[in-house]
């Protein structure tokens, strides 16, 4: 099953990466859920700022892995040269 890793950029500017099947409905938990991640229900609104598809859920973790060491600049980076996050959101709806 595909899953996607994603950079979520909170009310106070710092990021959180996450991994997750539904993009769509994990960017609604973490916005208006008791079940978002504790770190994001006290920085809300967050705002997806980047993601990208993995070939299933190992994949993703370990990708997840991988941006969460980079540091805060090298992750702005990937944000900036990443993929439309608008357009990923409006495909996983279908």
């Amino acid at each position: 099953m595909i899953h996607f890793v994603y950079i979520l950029k909170c009310k106070d500017k710092t990021l959180y990466v996450g991994c997750t099947n539904d993009l769509e409905k994990r960017l609604h938990e973490h916005n208006n859920s008791k079940n978002g991640a504790h770190y994001t229900k006290i920085r809300r609104p967050v705002r997806m700022v980047y993601s990208e598809k993995c070939r299933d859920l190992a994949h993703g973790r370990q990708r997840e892995a991988e941006i969460k060491r980079l540091s805060r600049e090298k992750k702005l980076a990937l944000i900036r040269a990443g993929k439309n996050v608008e357009g990923i959101l409006k495909r996983s709806i279908k």
